[in-house]
């Protein structure tokens, strides 16, 4: 593979809080065009690395590339030029409380495109609100007045607003009920195959990482330990890596992921063996 196949490339990263080391030597590659899980036990610095990845924290050795340029040799407000190839999901949405859902989606527009005029940034928030799956009119609504879900597709909608290549999404679906995590999660894969994304997802959901995650990484050790898919980790002996994937809640993933791939078969099935019309 050449360099532009990995949009994000990490290699030595030491992350040191006081006396506590999140990370040491830790060594990963992001694949262009995938979904990318990461998990890991509390405290193994999920996301310390998405926040070092987008300058937000500084390493205290290693290097971090973001498509061939170093974020860990540039200063904090130092303009790089890939800042706003990237769109971050952060907990919770982290939306402005004072404005409005549309305001919020046009906070980086105004940041990094100031010369748009008031209409155009007005229509280009109500259309990203509306790739995001909220209906038109939650853009004039405030985050006071929006549902848990409602708020991460808001903040789904603010990461979209400069047509990112790279979108990082730091525990989507915590706190969402099962359909409604679903259905975030059925909304990642189709704007990932839509508009072309790399997308660095860090999750707690089994669910999620069966069902659209192309590969997932693991931290432990204050490294990552492996990284592949799940069958390739499952073939892993890693203690941690075996009671996350194989324990009940595991199972019960692998489980509702064969009997989803099941019916899927037995529907295209259907559809394959079902008389052509008439004229056909």
């Amino acid at each position: 593979m050449q360099q532009d196949d990995f949009p994000v490339r990490i290699s030595g990263l030491v992350n040191r809080f006081g006396d506590q080391t999140v990370h040491d030597d830790l060594t990963l590659d992001v694949r262009k065009g995938e979904i990318l899980g990461v998990v890991g036990g509390s405290g193994t610095g999920k996301s310390v690395l998405m926040r070092s990845i987008i300058g937000l924290q500084r390493p205290v050795a290693g290097q971090i590339e973001v498509f061939g340029n170093s974020i860990t040799d540039a200063e904090p407000d130092e303009e790089i030029g890939v800042r706003c190839r990237w769109g971050v999901l952060f907990q919770g949405g982290a939306l402005f409380s004072t404005l409005t859902v549309g305001e919020n989606v046009q906070v980086p527009l105004k940041q990094f495109y100031p010369e748009l005029g008031r209409e155009l940034l007005r229509e280009i928030a109500q259309y990203k609100v509306m790739l995001s799956g909220l209906p038109a009119d939650a853009t004039s609504k405030y985050p006071a007045e929006l549902s848990g879900g409602m708020k991460k597709r808001a903040g789904l909608a603010r990461a979209l607003a400069l047509d990112p290549e790279l979108l990082f999404l730091d525990e989507p679906t915590a706190g969402l009920d099962p359909i409604g995590a679903a259905k975030f999660d059925q909304l990642t894969k189709e704007l990932k195959e839509t508009l072309g994304l790399t997308v660095f997802l860090i999750t707690h959901d089994l669910d999620t990482l069966y069902e659209i995650c192309d590969r997932v990484a693991v931290l432990a050790d204050k490294k990552v330990i492996a990284v592949g898919t799940i069958p390739e980790l499952l073939a892993t002996d890693h203690p941690w890596i075996q009671d996350y994937f194989t324990g009940p809640r595991g199972r019960a993933a692998q489980a509702a992921q064969a009997r989803e791939s099941k019916r899927a078969m037995s529907s295209n099935s259907r559809a394959m063996d079902k008389p052509a019309g008439k004229g056909a």
